[in-house]
């Protein structure tokens, strides 16, 4: 596989295999991968978290409860006055 890097991508590149921390062009590009991997696979693990949540609230307004406008406005505005102090 040929991979082409932009020219500041590929100065990055040579800093990382200056420094030390790796031993070639490729461990520096395996370490990016696996940087990517991990998350993506964070971003998919909160986004089924997220859902999880959605549909947990979705079945408590089914059942009706809920919280008025008025109120969440509210109990928000406490919360932001309670940080500030």
């Amino acid at each position: 596989m040929n991979v082409s890097l932009t020219p500041e991508l590929e100065d990055f590149v040579t800093a990382k295999v200056g420094s030390g921390l790796y031993g070639s062009q490729s461990e520096v590009v395996r370490e990016g991968l696996r940087l990517l991997i991990e998350r993506d696979q964070l971003m998919a693990s909160r986004i089924s978290e997220l859902r999880g949540e959605i549909s947990e609230g979705l079945e408590q307004a089914r059942r009706g409860e809920f919280v008025s406008g008025e109120e969440l406005r509210a109990r928000i505005r406490d919360k932001s006055r309670d940080r500030r102090t």
